[in-house]
């Protein structure tokens, strides 16, 4: 038998709380200052718990790499930041098991292509431009993963 739900929900099952906490603030520490969502599934007769973790969306996790809460509302003209291709490439680490890609390369460039819509340049320039010089292997030596 689950239980799905906050605090209140798993109150009633007999499950210490406090440990639930304990464990949600460990796996989400590399989150911290953004909304993570997370879902619990309680054994109310063994008292035993499991965590799932969600990761933030792509792009709450550039807006924070480069210390804003919100993206451009004309990403094409107005750029907020710049990000360096190290950054793009945390937030592929981050994300790795949700994306479709087969290849870290694919990964970093779907990021970059996230990072292009909330209105970021990354090392200076448009992401499209770090897109095609992955894809000429000119950063070959700094992506890491592959």
């Amino acid at each position: 038998m689950s239980n799905y739900g906050k605090g209140p929900s798993v109150g009633p099952t007999g499950i210490n709380i406090k440990d639930v906490v304990d464990e949600i603030n460990k796996q989400t520490q590399v989150f911290r200052g953004l909304t993570v969502p997370v879902r619990i599934e309680c054994d109310p007769e063994t008292k035993e718990f499991e965590i799932f973790i969600e990761t933030p969306s792509t792009a709450s996790l550039l807006l924070k790499e480069v210390g804003t809460e919100k993206g451009s509302s004309i990403a094409s003209e107005q750029k907020i930041g710049n990000l360096t291709l190290d950054q793009i490439q945390n937030v592929v680490d981050q994300k790795r098991e949700k994306f479709l890609e087969k290849t870290y390369k694919a990964s970093v460039k779907t990021v970059l292509g996230t990072a292009l819509s909330v209105g970021l340049t990354v090392e200076g320039e448009d992401p499209r431009i770090i897109q095609k010089r992955i894809d000429n292997g000119d950063y070959d030596d700094k992506i890491r993963g592959e």
